[in-house]
């Protein structure tokens, strides 16, 4: 008889044989170290791109959207294009923490931290498009209700960029807070080992006097539950409403019903794609391969596979209504100018990386390889930007007037302007990667208990002992 049951199809979720202070020490030990050259390498270049970014964001302030190739049609350019796609990345470290607690996923513990910090900085890089594509960014709080002395000048409700607002500012701050939450007992960890005053301080202030007491760990797992069910909810919503910028107007390509799903899983599959990028340099560079197993990739690249298979069938189900519709404006739009068009090829990169690609993951062997999991996740990540310019782009160089149609070509203030948000992200990730613990070391020492192997290798050897030595030995362990 075993003392306890686990399935032999589910592989641990830690390797190695670890116990609790081996799993603090390897985690907690990269902060406390110097870091190495790769990381060096990796933060220069983030800031060199981040640089580029701030200059070309002040081009555009200083002299005005008109540097950027928007034209007649094509008003909506690379910056809502980078916009929706930053949008999307960021919905996998919600739905990573969130439901997958909420359903008692224990894969998702070596996972959600890193995922989650993923969200913040990727939602902070979606929120400057919008508002620097007002033109006069210094008008910006005029999107925001509040009383003033404009007489009825209020903002739109009608509006669903206004409803974008909302949603994703309410989204960024219950992120935030789910995520800070989960990180205050792994703050009191580096601040119990802290060797100078500075250390101990800033991470004291962080940890907001954890003790590790019974009372701040009732508190926390309820907090940590009621976040959950607050953020759930808004992973779907607030793609959803990003989809509904598109879908309530009248442009052929954008006036569907099912942008909503359709975005979710997308934005889905391009959040994943992204933690799974992430994650693969981050278990490299910190040593982290028994935390952020194989297993773990798997997992995600099974979710890969199926938001890819949803997104397929959402590219050919507007494909089908296109035609079935009858509505010559929207044939046109998909069969002439998505598929066929001066802009095509951009579409048939969308479908090879989003449609065809994501369909090896059936292959286990290839859903289990590292280097696989990694080109693919960049395929994904291209994929997915694609689907986002077709989206938008070749909806809109063919309007209803043929005379105002022309090409679009970004400008290098726009290609700066994205790249420069690759700068800020990666450098926010490489500070985080050094100063904060990457992996929940509570939850990680949560789940060793039932699938570490030091702890089946204990129980092993009790289940061989007499009862009374096993009593004695359990009570004493």
């Amino acid at each position: 008889m075993h003392l306890k049951y686990e399935s032999t199809l589910r592989e641990p979720l830690v390797d190695g044989v670890k116990d609790y202070h081996q799993v603090t020490e390897d985690i907690i030990s990269p902060i406390e170290a110097k870091p190495g050259k790769l990381w060096y390498v990796g933060l220069v270049i983030s800031i060199c791109l981040l640089c580029f970014g701030v200059f070309s964001v002040t081009w555009e302030v200083y002299y005005g959207t008109g540097v950027w190739n928007l034209n007649k049609t094509v008003g909506w350019g690379w910056d809502i294009t980078n916009f929706v796609w930053w949008v999307g990345i960021g919905h996998a470290g919600t739905l990573i923490s969130a439901i997958l607690l909420l359903f008692r996923q224990g894969w998702r513990t070596g996972v959600n931290r890193a995922a989650e910090a993923m969200t913040i900085f990727a939602v902070m890089c979606a929120g400057q498009f919008p508002i620097f594509h007002m033109g006069r960014v210094w008008m910006g709080f005029f999107v925001l209700p509040y009383p003033n002395t404009r007489g009825p000048l209020w903002p739109n409700f009608n509006s669903p960029l206004l409803w974008d607002v909302f949603a994703i500012s309410t989204y960024f701050t219950v992120s935030l807070l789910f995520w800070y939450s989960g990180l205050i007992p792994d703050f009191a960890t580096v601040r119990d080992r802290a060797k100078t005053k500075l250390r101990k301080l800033l991470y004291g202030i962080a940890s907001f006097g954890w003790t590790g007491s019974t009372k701040h760990w009732q508190r926390h797992e309820s907090l940590s539950l009621v976040l959950a069910g607050l953020s759930t909810p808004l992973v779907l919503s607030v793609h959803t409403i990003v989809s509904f910028d598109f879908a309530t107007s009248v442009i052929p390509g954008w006036h569907t019903t099912i942008f909503p799903p359709y975005f979710v899983a997308g934005a889905i599959f391009s959040g994943f794609a992204m933690v799974q990028t992430l994650l693969i340099i981050t278990r490299k560079i910190l040593g982290l391969e028994e935390y952020i197993t194989v297993g773990h990739m798997e997992a995600m690249n099974k979710v890969i596979v199926l938001t890819g298979s949803v997104v397929g069938c959402a590219y050919l189900t507007e494909l089908f209504m296109a035609w079935y519709s009858g509505n010559p404006y929207e044939f046109a739009e998909f069969y002439k100018y998505r598929a066929a068009g001066p802009l095509g090829w951009s579409y048939w990169i969308m479908m090879s990386c989003n449609v065809i690609s994501p369909q090896i993951f059936w292959f286990r062997k290839l859903r289990r390889s590292v280097l696989v999991t990694f080109i693919m996740s960049i395929i994904v990540n291209i994929g997915m930007w694609f689907e986002r310019f077709v989206i938008i782009c070749t909806s809109l160089y063919r309007d209803y007037l043929p005379s105002s149609w022309i090409y679009y070509r970004p400008a290098w203030p726009e290609v700066g302007f994205y790249l420069g948000t690759f700068g800020l992200f990666f450098t926010c990730y490489f500070l985080f990667a050094k100063y904060f613990p990457v992996i929940a070391v509570a939850e990680i020492k949560h789940v060793l208990k039932t699938t570490g192997k030091s702890f089946k290798e204990d129980m092993e050897k009790y289940e061989e002992l007499p009862a009374e030595q096993f009593a004695h030995d359990v009570a004493h362990h």
